[in-house]
């Protein structure tokens, strides 16, 4: 019986490499709706719970690595980092970023019945426009979860 060995590399197509353009598209989406958090006066490090949040529920390793990184240097700590998946058992996390973690869930588990209701409670704590921004932010890191997870990007040790 012959081995045969195929490479990371035979196992994976990189959409990303494959179609640029498509990609390069999805990276402006996710730039404008990083400029749209920004306008509604959203800090960086709530835009960075969303995307770690999202990514944890998708399983998505590349984005995890990216966005705690990226969290880290927007300040935020490694406690709350690490209580993230707990969010709603702590009380580390503000009005703000608890609603905000609760409609990027509600996003990401479009078959949960809790939709409509996170953009209702959400309303006490956050003005429509960092709700539609906090909304953009979830959709654009779940799309960026799937092209990371189904092109089977790499984490390596950093």
């Amino acid at each position: 019986m012959a081995i045969t060995t195929t490479s990371y590399r035979d196992q994976h197509v990189f959409i990303d490499k494959s179609d640029p353009e498509v990609f390069r598209a999805l990276a402006w989406t996710a730039q404008a709706a990083g400029a749209a958090a920004t306008r509604a006066g959203l800090p960086a490090g709530l835009v960075e719970l969303v995307n770690i949040r999202v990514s944890q529920i998708n399983g998505c390793a590349y984005c995890l690595r990216v966005h705690t990184r990226t969290a880290l240097e927007a300040g935020e700590t490694a406690q709350r980092l690490g209580l993230l998946p707990a969010w709603r058992e702590t009380e580390v996390f503000t009005p703000a970023e608890r609603s905000a973690l609760a409609l990027a869930e509600a996003t990401t588990n479009l078959q949960d019945s809790a939709r409509g209701s996170a953009a209702a409670a959400a309303r006490a704590d956050l003005t429509d426009e960092q709700i539609s921004a906090v909304l953009w932010v979830a959709i654009s890191i779940n799309a960026f979860n799937r092209v990371s997870i189904m092109s089977g990007h790499p984490v390596k040790e950093a």
